[in-house]
């Protein structure tokens, strides 16, 4: 996954009713808007790069013509409700360079979509790039300093509390588009962010790659929906060391991994920062439907030299097993007998073996203490795994999740709330924070 990014040719882009000729001619600059007949809207072709502050409005549609970066020192501001569409034929990105920054800032009922070109009913996984933000967090590779998969720039450096804008209200769908088998971007691949980033109420869906992905950095997120990935719907390597608060995970059993993938570093499983995320009130939801095929097999596979917090859980529907450390390398179950791991307060049922003995060890111990396992808390397996429309919510407050097992709250830091459940979403009747912003297209 850490090859060239390969330029293809442009092609006409096509969003819905949306169609962008080829004839259109644009500069590095943000090109002028084009009236194409029977689009409701202008349309903006961008290429090239941002480099002072932009704002792109609602009352546009904006494709992206190959990688289009925001560069150190530049903002780029999107308005509430504003469409952006990855022209396929060019592999249409958006990257953020370390010192720049993207204020995507949408509502409820205006979010910001980036989207696919291809017509409504043809679209699919890995129609354009994604979006790629770098930032001078630190990160655990030699030198401090990596390269963005698919050359989307440098990441890396000192500054924890690194500001790379705000995300709130964002949908990133069918991106993370195949350079070579093993190498795609991600739906949102955050490189070396800072914790200054704030991520609130953001969906990533149908990416060919992971959902979302934490290279190193601080970065924190809250209320997240990661939906139809290809790979992993979690994933983080290289010393991330974030918050995350209120995570939501649906797979598609036609091709998927794991619910979390978790490591320090591949190139040295003890290299400093050491991954160390803290993660309460996740529900993961794994497809038990063997009919689309054989894929989204494990809630989290937990390995090479990273620590944890994961607490006020819920894990379901995973064709093989719920959570697995990696027994065999003392660098990660070495985190969890010193303390510095944690996990409890949580739910794993609906699956073939609902913990792996590696979890179970701690469980039966008492170190991961509050968790049940082969009990439904009230979460249908079908309803959250339900590919168009999936419910995250408990039945009612009378479930496990709403009371019988208590959770642990999480430290009054400033970033995490209070919560009486466990799980991403409060048991009903309670609001449903997923409603209303997100969305789960198939094609």
């Amino acid at each position: 996954m850490r090859q060239s990014l390969k330029r293809f040719a442009t092609c006409a882009a096509v969003a819905g009713v949306l169609a962008v000729v080829p004839a259109v001619k644009v500069s590095s600059e943000q090109a002028p808007p084009v009236n194409v007949p029977g689009i409701d809207k202008p349309v903006i072709v961008v290429t090239g790069q941002v480099t002072g502050s932009e704002t792109w409005v609602n009352t546009n549609y904006y494709v992206l013509r190959g990688a289009v970066f925001v560069r150190d020192g530049a903002t780029l501001n999107i308005q509430a409700g504003t469409r952006i569409i990855g022209e396929s034929g060019s592999v249409g990105t958006l990257i953020i360079d370390r010192g720049g920054r993207i204020m995507a800032i949408g509502t409820a009922a205006q979010p910001i979509v980036f989207t696919s070109d291809q017509p409504i009913g043809t679209r699919n996984r890995g129609d354009w790039g994604g979006l790629i933000i770098n930032g001078r967090a630190p990160v655990n590779l030699e030198g401090g300093e990596g390269a963005g998969e698919g050359d989307t720039g440098v990441y890396g450096g000192n500054n924890e509390n690194d500001n790379s804008g705000v995300l709130r209200y964002v949908r990133v769908e069918f991106s993370g588009i195949e350079f070579s088998p093993d190498n795609e971007l991600n739906g949102i691949a955050f490189q070396g962010v800072g914790r200054g980033t704030e991520t609130d109420f953001v969906q990533a869906h149908m990416s060919r790659d992971d959902a979302l992905e934490w290279f190193g950095g601080t970065a924190d997120a809250k209320h997240i929906v990661m939906s139809n990935a290809a790979d992993d719907s979690i994933d983080w390597t290289f010393g991330w060391r974030g918050r995350v608060q209120f995570a939501a995970v649906t797979q598609r059993g036609d091709d998927a991994d794991n619910g979390i993938e978790a490591d320090n570093s591949e190139f040295n499983n003890n290299a400093l920062p050491r991954s160390n995320p803290q993660l309460y009130n996740v529900t993961l939801c794994g497809d038990p439907d063997r009919n689309e095929g054989g894929e989204s097999p494990r809630a989290a596979n937990i390995r090479r030299g990273t620590a944890f917090t994961i607490r006020n859980f819920l894990a379901t529907g995973f064709k093989t097993v719920g959570f697995q450390i990696e027994t065999t390398n003392t660098a990660t179950t070495g985190q969890v007998d010193n303390g510095t791991s944690q996990m409890g307060a949580g739910v794993a049922w609906g699956m073939a073996t609902n913990m792996h003995s590696s979890v179970m060890t701690y469980v039966n111990s008492g170190r991961f203490p509050n968790i049940r396992v082969g009990v439904d808390p009230g979460v249908s397996t079908t309803g959250c795994s339900n590919h168009e429309n999936p419910n995250f919510q408990p039945s009612s407050a009378a479930t496990l999740a709403g009371g019988q097992i208590a959770p642990i709250q999480p430290p009054n830091d400033g970033f995490f709330e209070a919560v009486t459940y466990i799980g991403a979403v409060a048991p009903a009747p309670a609001a449903d924070w997923t409603a209303g912003w997100t969305s789960y297209p198939q094609r």
